[in-house]
């Protein structure tokens, strides 16, 4: 395998899932990745670190989590494309500093590999219980992205995707593959260089003088520049005003929470993206992401072949979540049906949107393995039966 001048490896190959968000990564211009190796995503970190040095890009493993996740962040303000890459207990470690960047418009990526949890739990094996962390971590009101791959050529085709909206919102973003989407072994093609879509970070190019960092246009996302380059800048995480220097006032605070979550909420339309098969003229909808959407095939198949009329929506982006047009099927369906690797997360949002207009029925799954298919298709037809 060789690559091109820009690191990108063209070609089709036969590469698991983190491989896959690795090349990803590469591909969307990452040159700094720090982390700390936990199963099931230390092959992305093994992979970057067997790539970087010959394209000039910088692996360091860091002593944890913690560290590792405030090192990108540092790398951002330097002036790279940065991302950092873990699991399960990493995960939650890694919380605080997940605020820390939604409050000071740090883009960097963040990928969680899910395995079963709480705690250690199961390393090794599949879940999707990391899905309300994602939106809900941290402390305090804030908006973040979330993105669900269900196959090795999304987690490179989404990891691409993930430092895009990175750079577009000034946000950090999260890429949520499961054990299994990362471990899983299918055809990737990683198109020419020329032919991936990069989006630009948003440098200021104005005079030095009287810039403010945190100073927004219409679309609510202000310009950024590097440390170092002489615009004096501060950064940090308390409320601060538009130079970036604390203030501790409520109407400070009012202000700039209220942009950091109105920057996506007022964009999701344009952020949000799903996959439906099926679903107009359906009686059922069944609303799945991840290595659960695959699963859920022989049950959808099943239950069209005795007549129900079953439709599928697939989230790829779990966050912000596709409300409107939940609400909007909510209007025409009998019921919902929500497979996941959970006790129940992603079905809440479900509930949130139906508001009572049709039935919502969980399949839950403790997780260490995927659904079988007919508790999916059980689901389907007690939802049809009333």
């Amino acid at each position: 395998m060789k690559a091109d001048p820009k690191g990108v490896m063209t070609g089709a190959y036969f590469i698991d899932g983190d491989h896959a968000c690795a090349e990803g990564a590469i591909a969307a211009g990452c040159r700094f990745v720090a982390g700390y190796p936990i199963t099931p995503s230390t092959e992305i970190v093994e992979r970057i670190a067997e790539r970087f040095p010959l394209i000039g890009g910088m692996f360091i493993q860091m002593e944890d989590e913690i560290a590792s996740s405030i090192a990108i962040q540092g790398a951002v303000w330097a002036g790279k494309k940065a991302m950092t890459v873990t699991s399960g207990p990493g995960f939650s470690l890694m919380m605080e500093h997940l605020g820390l960047a939604a409050m000071t418009e740090t883009p960097c990526v963040f990928v969680d590999v899910q395995r079963a949890g709480p705690s250690t739990g199961l390393p090794t094996l599949p879940a999707q219980g990391d899905m309300m962390q994602a939106r809900w971590g941290s402390h305090g009101d804030y908006a973040i992205i979330a993105l669900c791959p269900n196959s090795p050529q999304e987690a490179f085709d989404l990891a691409i995707k993930a430092f895009n909206l990175a750079e577009q919102y000034r946000v950090p973003v999260l890429l949520m593959l499961d054990e299994c989407v990362g471990h899983m072994t299918e055809r990737v093609v990683i198109p020419p260089a020329d032919q991936i879509e990069i989006t630009p970070r948003r440098y200021w190019d104005g005079p030095q003088e009287g810039f403010l960092l945190f100073k927004a246009g219409k679309d609510l996302v202000p310009p950024i520049v590097k440390a170092g380059d002489g615009y004096n800048i501060h950064v940090t995480g308390l409320t601060h005003d538009e130079r970036g220097y604390p203030v501790m006032t409520p109407a400070a605070q009012e202000k700039l929470v209220r942009r950091l979550v109105d920057k996506i909420r007022k964009n999701a339309d344009a952020i949000v993206e799903y996959k439906e098969d099926q679903v107009e003229g359906a009686e059922i909808v069944v609303v799945s992401y991840g290595i659960t959407s695959r699963v859920a095939i022989p049950a959808l198949e099943q239950a069209r072949k005795e007549g129900m009329k079953v439709g599928h929506l697939r989230l790829i982006t779990a966050w912000p979540f596709p409300s409107k047009r939940i609400r909007e099927l909510s209007t025409k369906v009998k019921g919902f049906v929500v497979p996941e690797i959970n006790y129940g997360q992603m079905v809440r949002e479900v509930e949130r949107c139906v508001a009572g207009r049709s039935r919502v029925r969980l399949v839950p799954h403790g997780g260490g393995s995927v659904h079988d298919p007919k508790d999916i298709y059980a689901a389907i037809a007690g939802v049809r039966k009333g």
